[in-house]
């Protein structure tokens, strides 16, 4: 797979046009299950192949059950200078409802050693658990201040098909996931973390200053990346791709030189549907002057038509040449977005 991965770099280096590269992540699943030296090889064949800015972010997820302290400290020696972590929870009945690998313990664990070693660190946290209270889901959020983690990335939990937790809901083990009780964790969550210097800077993401996640921040700024690897996804402003989901037909695929993925030509719809849909997930929003330049005047005239009810509900308001979420519309905002978007032309 390493050598699969690789090659692929090298393959798709036209792709990039020379930009220089900005971010480098290690992400979906759990690339930790990879030796620090098989990650750097991997970062070596990037630097070799490809033009880095001097210092770039370099993320690699992992789970705390992941995270041993010789882990930890190889990867403070390597290029890596941040860690994605996905604690979820710092209790033990919540870790169980969602069925982690990792317990409480090793979630406080493996926090007090990476911050030994790092001082840019995310954690993810789950709000809208059932029988989550609102003190519980306030003292997640003081054990995460208490590690002076400067980026934390929240998201309401779903009950997705295949899982353990539909099945629970459906004997009646617990309550179902209710939309009013995330919404109250979501207020929570935002208040006290406004009020400890983070900047609510996208729907599901808060940073100190210096701190926002650039690997993030690209996607939701409509910047070129290139995914590598099993099921990856690719954009490039216009054109979107995606690799086969399938891991042995992917290294066979790679081990002839081919690539295997198919690739999407973006409508202009296609593309102002994305751009409204990111934009008002974040403190940027959704620049009337781009979208009058990138796609007519049409569209422009149409997205104000539509913004009007949200306006007048105080979901939305307009800032100079900016469409913004009110707070009272943050937890609304990708329903807001959908109805801004363009079904027909």
């Amino acid at each position: 797979m390493v050598a699969a991965l690789c090659n692929e770099i090298k393959l798709r280096h036209s792709e990039i046009d020379d930009k220089p590269i900005e971010t480098i992540y290690f992400g979906g699943g759990t690339p930790t299950v990879l030796s620090v030296d098989e990650l750097e090889s991997i970062i070596e064949v990037i630097y070799t192949n490809y033009e880095v800015i001097e210092n770039p972010e370099i993320t690699v997820e992992a789970n705390p059950d992941d995270l041993s302290e010789e882990k930890i400290s190889a990867l403070a020696k390597s290029k890596v200078n941040r860690l994605s972590i996905g604690i979820q929870s710092f209790f033990e009945e919540d870790l169980l409802l969602m069925n982690r690998a990792h317990n409480a313990r090793e979630a406080m664990d493996c926090l007090f050693l990476a911050t030994q070693e790092f001082k840019n660190i995310s954690i993810d946290l789950i709000y809208g658990i059932p029988n989550m209270s609102p003190d519980r889901w306030k003292e997640n959020i003081q054990k995460a201040l208490d590690f002076d983690i400067p980026h934390i990335s929240c998201y309401a939990l779903t009950v997705e098909p295949n899982t353990a937790l539909p099945k629970l809901i459906e004997k009646g083990d617990i309550p179902p996931v209710q939309d009013d009780l995330a919404q109250q964790h979501f207020e929570i969550l935002v208040e006290i973390l406004e009020n400890n210097g983070f900047a609510h800077y996208e729907l599901s993401n808060f940073g100190k200053p210096g701190y926002f996640s650039k690997n993030n921040t690209a996607y939701w700024q409509g910047k070129s990346y290139l995914g590598i690897g099993p099921s990856a996804h690719s954009y490039d402003g216009k054109k979107r791709s995606w690799n086969i989901n399938n891991n042995i037909k992917y290294i066979k695929s790679l081990q002839q030189d081919a690539l295997p993925k198919e690739v999407e030509s973006l409508t202009l719809k296609d593309r102002y549907n994305e751009y409204v849909m990111t934009g008002l997930r974040t403190i940027w929003g959704v620049s009337l002057h781009t979208i009058e330049k990138e796609f007519g005047s049409i569209y422009k005239e149409y997205l104000l038509q539509q913004a009007q009810k949200h306006i007048q509900e105080q979901l939305l308001f307009l800032d100079e040449d900016t469409l913004l979420v009110t707070k009272k519309g943050k937890f609304l905002s990708d329903g807001i977005a959908s109805d801004l978007f363009l079904v027909n032309l």
